[in-house]
């Protein structure tokens, strides 16, 4: 009884890993005969819909299943079989028993599409990126662009889009992302003159990412405000835009409009992209220090970001404070941090915030106060600190931060008396931002809405009601994984 048992044991294993692979394996040629169907037919949405359910399989692509996967769709022994098959590693001996004999006669007794061909270099692509062989995957997506130049075909736009994506990452994650500046720019010309709008706004964010990598933010801006604009097509793509020209205006100090960039990336990115959404409420926090708010604390405490934002919320409270000598501690405190987010240059300038506000302060609570014991509360350790306390008030009350005076001949720094505010025009002001601002949000709501073309002069057949809702389940179950995918 004991010998039976432990028999079962040892089969198990091997026999779960065959039946994975086999289904695996099915799952692989429905999305081949997918895009065999796209191809013959011309429709771009069973393409796309192909790319949505390999991103499902990535995790389950293994070396044995996709030697198995290219004998099936390519032609073995043709140059692009021999190409795909030296990036794959040779797999187990009982996982390439799977379905190898089928396999060599269906890829010989078919035409080859080129859509197929080229879903081939994604997933083997897939496969080498999720293996973490960027040096393999640099040479796949080189021989893949190759390829491509040669193809002008709108059913291969989807699949082309993604492998421009993972040929930038490729060379980004071997740190040689300056070669390849020159084929993005190419890449980006050609896909304008094709009208082939998914790969202008995946090759424009890769190429934005390319200059500021390099902090080179004046070209960046070039390149952004002189290539064409259109309806974003992918909201991963509009989400990557918008996060970029928020860092460009906020080099540029343009900060009430980087400001509005980066919340609205951070809005619109899907809950699953938990690193972007954390690198957009960075810049944001930032931004609107300088801008001389303090964020909610909400910001801080959101799910999954408490800890990557603790050195901002240090910072925030420095500078809510307006106490200089704890602003600098944290500055020391977190240095690393700040220069691996390259934001370093961005809180330098904010040394100017922390003095304002921390003026802002003493002359609420004080009506009359000598310049000395302003120097002495801003704790400025220069050489001259009264002279200083003396320009830094002077220059508030031009910029009308505070509404004070200076008594010259005595050295005192007279503090006018605060009005009510709602006599004034603020809030009429805050309620129209916010008003513009949901007018705003349901605008962009009714301008993404998208129907399938002639709806209204066609009815629907059950069959297409089938297939429809069929697309549309898939698509909710694989929207999450793809969107941490694309993140």
């Amino acid at each position: 009884m004991t010998q039976d048992v432990e028999m079962k044991d040892n089969h198990t294993p091997s026999q779960s890993i065959i039946s994975s692979t086999t289904s695996t394996m099915h799952h692989l040629k429905e999305i081949a005969a997918l895009i065999d169907t796209g191809s013959y037919t011309k429709e771009v949405r069973r393409i796309a819909r192909a790319v949505r359910l390999t991103i499902g399989l990535r995790r389950k692509l293994t070396a044995s299943v996709l030697s198995s996967f290219l004998d099936f769709a390519l032609v073995p022994g043709s140059e692009p079989h021999s190409r795909l098959s030296s990036f794959v590693p040779k797999g187990d001996e009982h996982d390439m028993e799977v379905d190898t004999a089928s396999s060599a006669t269906l890829a010989s007794s078919k035409h080859l599409p080129a859509e197929l061909e080229i879903y081939c270099y994604f997933i083997v692509l897939l496969f080498l990126v999720d293996q973490k062989k960027y040096n393999e995957a640099k040479a796949c997506s080189s021989a893949s662009i190759a390829r491509l130049k040669n193809l002008n075909r709108r059913t291969i736009d989807v699949i082309a889009s993604r492998l421009y994506f993972y040929y930038s990452l490729s060379y980004e994650q071997t740190g040689d992302l300056a070669e390849i500046r020159g084929n993005l720019l190419a890449l980006h010309h050609s896909a304008t003159l094709r009208h082939d709008e998914l790969g202008q706004e995946t090759l424009l964010n890769l190429l934005l990412r390319n200059y500021l990598h390099y902090n080179l933010y004046d070209q960046a801006e070039k390149l952004r405000s002189k290539a064409p604009r259109f309806e974003a097509h992918s909201n991963q793509q509009f989400c990557r835009y918008l996060f970029y020209l928020g860092k460009i205006r906020t080099i540029q100090l343009e900060y009430t409009d980087a400001k509005e960039s980066l919340l609205q990336a951070a809005r619109k990115a899907p809950i699953a992209a938990l690193g972007f959404r954390i690198q957009c409420n960075k810049w944001a926090i930032l931004v609107r220090l300088l801008l001389g708010e303090i964020p909610e604390r909400s910001i801080f405490t959101q799910k999954g970001m408490d800890k990557a934002l603790r050195p901002y919320f240090e910072l925030t409270n420095a500078v809510r404070i307006g106490d200089l000598e704890l602003f600098r501690t944290v500055q020391e405190k977190f240095s690393d941090t700040f220069a691996q987010d390259r934001t370093h240059n961005l809180i330098v300038r904010l040394r100017h915030n922390v003095i304002r506000t921390g003026l802002r302060n003493i002359s609420i609570s004080y009506s009359r106060i000598s310049l000395p014991d302003v120097a002495k509360k801003l704790r400025l350790n220069s050489e001259n600190p009264v002279a200083d306390a003396e320009s830094i008030v002077a220059k508030a009350i031009r910029d009308g931060a505070i509404d004070a005076t200076i008594d010259h001949k005595n050295g005192y720094m007279v503090s006018k008396e605060t009005g009510d505010i709602y006599s004034t025009n603020e809030p009429q002001t805050a309620f129209n931002s916010r008003i513009a601002f949901c007018l705003n949000m349901h605008n962009e709501a009714v301008r993404a809405l998208r129907f399938p073309p002639n709806t209204h002069k066609e009815k629907e057949s059950d069959e297409k009601r089938r297939e429809r809702k069929q697309q549309e389940e898939e698509l909710a179950k694989h929207m999450a994984e793809e969107d941490d995918d694309d993140f």
